[in-house]
């Protein structure tokens, strides 16, 4: 079994393996079971046996289940798990309602989440967004305060602006970022990137797909009920023009004898010792892939390519419709 390597979670943050493990597909996203509970639970049991501690959840994923069954995965085991949490959206009967990021509504969020988890604390908490509607320091001030009161060991932020990142930074030392990089999405790399490398703050990385466009086995158009449909780099010639791209990716990965998929995790991996692939999975039998991913290297020539052919913008269309 190949051993998975640790990094710093931020500055003076803890070891935690640099690949992490994203529960959110465990769970129906916005509320409801997952479909076969059993094997998430193996899932997240393997993933600790290889070595991946870093677990990702949020307690609105599946109107709070994943949190449960994150809990029950861990039981008897808790010290072997980091547990990563995400809080802030509101949601009902699977429709999107806004933020609550208030002090007196975090308060509530955590108390929950750690009955739901089993567990006296948390390892890494963090608003899922800003909204402007709260002030950065009055978010970050609450839960530096659950850092004192012991619930909270580390704090971190997702989809946020750098402007904000420095805001948060400046009232309690942030650890992690949590935001959406892979080769079709680089726009973080001008400005947000280098904001949490001067700070010091490791990057957790997620979508290393792009929502399924660099697997290598999406075809033009799209089924008809595909999630993906609502995202415009899936519509029409858009799609056409992006799969042209993905050949590209299939190409390098069949000559290194790897997947597309593998390969789109390397290339995230390989971006600094301070990023994090953070990687969906809700089956063990995903795990060897995914993992020996890590261990891919490039040459000079095949980073050039693929920086070339998914240069930031060279993806069509947005991530969401209105973008």
């Amino acid at each position: 079994m190949e051993i998975i390597e640790k990094i710093h979670l931020g500055q003076h943050g803890p070891l935690v393996s640099k690949l992490g493990l994203g529960c959110m597909r465990m769970s129906s996203v916005w509320g409801g079971q997952a479909s076969d509970e059993q094997e998430s639970i193996a899932t997240i049991q393997a993933a600790l046996d290889s070595g991946i501690n870093f677990l990702n959840t949020g307690d609105f994923y599946g109107a709070g289940h994943n949190e449960l069954l994150v809990g029950k995965a861990v039981k008897g085991r808790r010290d072997d798990a980091f547990i990563s949490v995400k809080f802030g959206a509101i949601f009902y009967n699977g429709s999107w309602l806004g933020l609550d990021l208030r002090p007196v509504a975090i308060k509530n969020f955590i108390n929950y989440s750690l009955v739901r988890l089993g567990t006296d604390y948390i390892d890494l908490y963090q608003p899922c967004r800003m909204d402007g509607s709260v002030p950065v320091e009055d978010i970050i001030g609450t839960i530096s305060d659950l850092v004192k009161e012991g619930k909270v060991r580390h704090i971190g932020v997702s989809e946020i602006t750098p402007e904000q990142l420095h805001q948060a930074n400046a009232v309690h030392p942030i650890s992690a970022l949590e935001i959406g990089y892979s080769l079709a999405d680089r726009q973080i790399e001008s400005e947000l990137l280098p904001a949490a490398k001067e700070l010091g703050v490791a990057v957790v990385a997620f979508a290393n797909t792009a929502e399924g466009l660099l697997t290598g086995q999406m075809k033009a158009p799209l089924p008809a009920g595909s999630y993906q449909a609502h995202f415009s780099r899936f519509q029409g010639d858009n799609l056409v023009q992006n799969l042209a791209k993905v050949e590209v990716l299939k190409e390098l990965a069949a000559a290194k004898g790897v997947t597309p998929v593998q390969l789109a995790i390397a290339w995230v991996n390989v971006q600094g010792e301070h990023i994090m692939p953070l990687v969906s999975m809700s089956k063990r039998t995903r795990l060897p892939e995914n993992i020996g991913a890590m261990s891919i290297q490039f040459t000079p020539d095949e980073i050039s390519r693929l920086n070339t052919t998914f240069a930031p913008g060279a993806i069509l269309g947005g991530t969401y419709l209105q973008r």
